[in-house]
């Protein structure tokens, strides 16, 4: 078995001048090759080693995508330490500290745009003794080193004692320790999930069983570095095969990160795409937008192409079979005159996307399926290093999680551990080497996870007859029925939040009551533009009615007999609707680093509304507090399309 040191220099040995790492630092992208990162790696390493490093110590990484990122793990590792990898989306001082604390990291790699949050609360780390900055900037402190410094004391180190650092490399195992990862911590403290060098190399084997990386592959890796999804499906599938990765041109905000993307994208054109919904749905939206600015025509043409589209595609297995196949040549035209251009602005070489994180919404699935660069739906885990599942080019079933990893055992149980049928829905259970080692610190947590070597995953699934995994939902975010009938509504959630342009966000809660009630956040400026459309104020009454009137509708397409009726389970849809007059996001503690919404906190912050829309006048929809939120929400300017 190897660990993840042998891993690297075995693929350094075979694609030693293959460029590994993309940079955009202002003036284009610049490649560093598998062997140059090599270099970095062994001599931060070994200035890591010269700080007093040992093996098993916890070093915590807290930066942007960029280069170093990648340098800064693999010398952790190096010198036999454990990467502690932290979401640059904390900004509360409490997150950062507890992790620090926690995990028991002697010394925290970070960046210049993330150095301040460190310095806020230092005093209050008192495992920590170094903090290493990875840009050049003034230090404030005896226990601040910059990087270059540590790469200068890793030469000096090399030149002598090269015996030492390569017996510290030796010594590494594959059941030692990589990587601790830490949850988001919605519902209660964070848990520090442990990956071993094995955990990783072997769900890098098992992605391969799966999904063909070639040399010639790059991929523009979109999503947080330390997120377990794009850390093993970018960093390390990518390196095994010789491929290349870049980051994004971080900037100093959010705001400067989406401005660079599409310019990246087609600076990169990449061959693969790792996505989330919400990433998802940013790209739809952008495609919907430059449709709708060619002109009344097009965007009539491309409703067609795409009705066209989504009946020859099918579900992805049966494509072009049946009497389908005679709508190719149609399908064909339509690519031709209007696919391809969209895909033009992926780079033009974009064959497809991975997506994880949550639940794709079908519409998604079905969209970018048809515009020519599927979006594969996959299922993991950070506990699982994180691969279970994925559809794939050569094996894929819109709606499904796709078919299992090699090397996995997997079973869904009933409540009382029982393996089920295919068909039948339960826990999902799995069995492989890519189980995590447990949690940091947490005996407890971990039995309750990790029974006999099996993992529960606290997700509910079914496996359908042709080996496709389907997930329906976390237990913990269930629908609860006053009657005891359970069911997810992570589903319904996307679904109202993808096919209606007027429902920004939307959360369902029913904790054993006699109906649902969805909480919404309306998308301003699609209703803005409905009500100036129709020549109304949009604050003024007769606005607001119809503003509250439109969300209605929205939802009771999912009645029978409507565009969606057959969709979901009656009884489940919203009797009542909550407008809420702000969003849920990570400033408000709403939103997790991984752009989840928080459900708990979500109940908790509209206990209040929660309770009034159990009542009959809350029951409808023109309630004075649905109205007064609406105001809120429609009274900013109309933004121009």
């Amino acid at each position: 078995m190897k660990t993840l040191l042998h891993f690297f220099n075995q693929s350094v040995e075979k694609f030693h001048d293959n460029v590994y790492l993309w940079e955009n630092c202002g003036d284009g992208y610049q490649g560093t090759t598998y062997g140059e990162t090599h270099d970095m790696v062994y001599r931060f390493a070994a200035g890591l080693i010269s700080q007093g490093i040992k093996k098993g110590d916890r070093i915590a990484l807290f930066s942007e995508a960029r280069n170093d990122w990648v340098i800064s793990e693999f010398g952790i590792l190096f010198s036999g330490a454990v990467n502690v990898p932290l979401s640059v989306r904390m900004n509360e001082p409490e997150e950062i500290r507890f992790r620090l604390n926690h995990s028991g990291a002697r010394c925290i790699i970070v960046s210049g745009n993330q150095i301040s949050k460190i310095r806020q609360i230092r005093k209050d780390l008192p495992v920590l003794e170094k903090i290493i900055v990875l840009d050049e900037i003034p230090l404030t402190s005896g226990d601040e080193l910059l990087f270059s410094a540590i790469l200068s004391a890793g030469d000096l180190f090399l030149a002598g004692h090269r015996d030492v650092f390569d017996e510290t490399v030796a010594s590494v195992t594959p059941d030692d320790h990589a990587n601790i990862s830490y949850t988001s911590g919605t519902t209660t403290d964070p848990k520090g999930i442990i990956l071993t060098h094995r955990n990783f190399v072997a769900n890098v084997e098992q992605g391969y069983s799966l999904i063909d990386i070639s040399e010639r592959y790059t991929t523009l890796l979109i999503l947080p570095w330390d997120h377990a999804f794009a850390h093993t499906a970018g960093i390390y599938c990518f390196m095994g095969k010789g491929a290349s990765i870049a980051s994004v041109q971080s900037g100093k905000t959010s705001h400067e990160f989406l401005k660079n993307l599409p310019k990246n994208i087609q600076e990169i054109k990449p061959t693969l795409l790792f996505s989330v919904p919400a990433i998802a749905k940013s790209f739809k939206n952008s495609v919907e937008k430059t449709i709708r600015s060619k002109g009344p025509f097009i965007e009539r043409l491309f409703v067609l192409a795409l009705k066209i589209a989504y009946f020859y595609n099918g579900d992805g297995w049966d494509r072009g079979k049946g009497l389908k196949m005679f709508l190719k040549p149609l399908y064909s035209l339509f690519d031709l005159i209007l696919f391809s251009k969209i895909r033009s602005a992926f780079g033009g070489r974009l064959e497809f996307f991975i997506g994880g994180g949550a639940l794709l919404d079908m519409e998604f699935q079905r969209f970018f399926y048809a515009i020519g660069v599927p979006m594969f739906q996959g299922y993991g885990l950070t506990e699982a290093s994180p691969f279970i599942s994925s559809n794939t080019l050569r094996r894929h079933k819109l709606g499904s999680s796709g078919v299992l990893v090699a090397n996995l055992e997997l079973r869904i149980c009933d409540e009382h551990g029982t393996a089920l049928l295919p068909g039948e829905k339960g826990e999902i259970v799995i069995k492989g080497e890519n189980v995590m080692a447990g949690y940091w610190l947490n005996e407890d947590a971990t039995r309750d996870t990790v029974k006999n070597g099996w993992l529960h995953t606290g997700d509910m699934g079914y496996m359908d007859r042709d080996g496709f995994l389907y997930i329906l939902g976390r237990f913990k975010s269930l629908l609860i029925a006053d009657d005891g009938e359970k069911y997810s509504p992570e589903g319904m959630e996307e679904a109202y939040s993808t096919q209606s342009k007027f429902i920004e966000q939307c959360i369902l809660i029913n904790n054993q009551h006699p109906y649902t009630i969805a909480l919404v956040v309306p998308n301003k400026e699609a209703l803005q533009h409905y009500l100036s459309g129709a020549g109304t104020n949009p604050v003024s009454e007769e606005g607001l009615t119809a503003a509250l009137r439109k969300i209605e509708r929205e939802f009771a397409e999912y009645r029978k007999g409507n565009k969606y009726g057959g969709m979901f389970p009656q009884r489940w849809l919203p009797s009542a609707i909550g407008i809420l007059d702000e969003p849920f996001t990570e400033e408000n503690h709403l939103l997790n680093f991984q752009l989840k919404t928080v459900r708990g906190k979500v109940i908790e912050k509209y206990s209040q509304r929660l309770d009034f829309l159990y009542t009959p006048a809350g029951k409808q929809i023109l309630n004075e507090q649905n109205k007064l939120a609406m105001s809120v929400q429609l009274s900013g300017e109309i933004e121009p399309q």
